[in-house]
């Protein structure tokens, strides 16, 4: 199918439309005119297209030219009340339907608000009368919630909007639900036209066969919690966002609220401008926190996923993934935060802590959505697992402990190879940690002057341990968290031990004389 492109153009006036918006528009009313009344159709643009503002524009122009009411759907609360925003500045009166709305009045409204739990509540209890709605848009149309609601509108022209037409549920494909998918303009699209912010994204290589895989097929919170809230992780996140972001305002995403308040902790120790959010936080400490962090330029906010919709923050200069992911969706909503252009901001920094990157391409990469739409099952199974991706990575010293292994042109040792040569030669594959031992002996021995300094480079060497036990559990396909902890602790006693035993052989080895008393 071509794609089509309209030519972009500043916006003049708040409620002038970009032209693509214009286009967008004009491809779903062909939809409506054409197309049979209960036509179900998805409309897919970027995180910061706005959307909003297209489905407002619509609403506006078909209330003046039907008969008929138009119900808008949303997922939460501040969706919701957003939406009815910019419906009015569109000066489109609308009525919100939430938990404490009185429906006397609904005969005065052609326009409905609603979040669907509330809906669904209503029409259950027959207190909303929608014989006469013609058009229901669905905001945010990938949240699977919203499906239960379509058995009251099988009359109704039915138009999703999302920016990553992916159901949340792998079971409940979008193309049951929906006839046809119009693609928007792309992310590099609106990148090149100062639309979106460009993403300078920093990856690091990350150790993620811990996680553990729910039955929502998402990462459990309890195995990403052991993983990132211990001391080696929140270490790496402090030093990234030292070197990347530091100074920037700061959107951290994390898997749970656990992980989230140790960030917070981390953080605050360090002495910087931190707070965390989280959705046990009342409306009153929630507004408090969002507005600290609109009014702080050097703002950290650490959360979870509740700032992924629904939350509109131009001043974001960097956005932190302190998690992994297997939702697309989710990567792509975390992600967008930072998007939104201000003034003279064209980019905005990424950290990546999750190998979201690896997994899923980079943000804005030229999706073919229409084949996702149609086959959304072969494009997930297509999605590289963590063995897959940790297999390409060369896990070496960090940045900082290789700043006390100067000496050392070669910090590197390649386990996985280590293995293969040593099995293809009949070896024992404990042999593989002999050699990685007297190599990390060799590279502490290389930057010291006696055995008490090298026993003190040693112990630096933990996370780098870590790592080659990893890949070693994988070669010899034994990897319980037991058996792997008892090897890096046997590891760093082996480690010791060589150093006490064979320093002054090895130093004379290196420098052509033994050490000095």
């Amino acid at each position: 199918m071509q794609e089509t492109v309209f030519e972009l153009q500043d916006k003049k006036t708040e409620k002038e439309l970009y032209s693509y918006q214009q286009g967008a528009i004009q491809q779903i009313f062909d939809k409506f005119d054409s197309e049979r009344d209960d036509y179900h159709l998805l409309y897919q643009l970027p995180t910061g297209g706005g959307k909003t503002v297209i489905f407002s524009e619509m609403v506006r122009q078909y209330l003046k030219n039907h008969n008929k009411k138009v119900l808008v759907m949303t997922h939460r609360i501040e969706l919701c009340n957003q939406t009815s925003e910019m419906l009015t500045s569109f000066g489109v009166v609308n009525k919100v339907v939430n938990s404490k709305a009185n429906l006397d009045d609904q005969e005065r409204y052609s326009c409905y608000v609603a979040m669907v739990e509330t809906l669904n509540n209503r029409l259950n209890d027959d207190q909303l009368d929608i014989s006469d709605v013609g058009l229901v848009i669905i905001d945010e149309a990938h949240y699977n919630s919203f499906t239960k609601l379509f058995k009251f509108f099988e009359n109704s022209f039915v138009l999703g909007v999302t920016a990553t037409p992916l159901s949340s549920n792998k079971d409940l494909p979008m193309n049951k639900n929906y006839d046809e998918l119009i693609p928007g303009e792309s992310i590099e699209n609106l990148i090149a036209n100062d639309f979106l912010a460009r993403a300078e994204v920093f990856q690091y290589d990350m150790g993620l066969t811990s996680l553990e895989i729910g039955s929502n097929g998402d990462y459990t919170v309890k195995s990403s919690a052991d993983l990132y809230t211990s001391p080696a992780m929140l270490n790496k996140l402090l030093e990234a966002y030292t070197k990347h972001s530091k100074g920037k305002k700061t959107l951290i995403f994390n898997n749970g609220i656990e992980t989230s308040i140790q960030v917070y902790h981390t953080f605050q120790a360090a002495g910087l401008p931190v707070m965390h959010l989280d959705n046990t936080a009342t409306k009153k400490q929630r507004k408090q926190i969002l507005r600290w962090f609109r009014e702080t330029p050097d703002a950290i906010l650490t959360s979870v996923s509740i700032l992924t919709t629904g939350f509109d923050e131009p001043t974001i200069d960097s956005i932190i993934l302190n998690r992994a992911t297997k939702s697309l969706t989710l990567y792509y909503q975390m992600i967008g935060r930072g998007s939104r252009v201000l003034n003279n901001k064209s980019k905005f920094t990424v950290i990546d802590l999750g190998n979201n990157m690896y997994r899923f391409g980079p943000w804005g990469a030229d999706l073919d959505w229409e084949a996702i739409f149609k086959s959304p099952n072969y494009y997930m199974d297509r999605i590289r697992d963590d063995e897959d991706i940790e297999s390409d990575f060369k896990l070496d010293l960090s940045d900082e402990i290789k700043e006390e292994f100067k000496n050392s042109d070669e910090t590197f040792f390649d386990i996985k190879e280590t293995y293969e040569t040593a099995t293809f030669a009949g070896e024992s594959s404990k042999v593989v940690l002999e050699r990685s031992i007297a190599q990390h002996a060799y590279i502490c021995i290389e930057n010291s002057e006696d055995v008490y300094d090298a026993l003190a480079l040693a112990k630096l060497l933990k996370e780098d341990i870590d790592n080659r036990i990893h890949v070693y559990g994988k070669c010899i396909s034994k990897s319980t968290y037991n058996f792997l902890s008892w090897l890096k602790d046997d590891y760093q006693k082996k480690l010791n031990a060589y150093l006490r035993e064979n320093f002054d052989t090895v130093f004379e080895d290196i420098h052509g004389h033994p050490p000095e008393d």
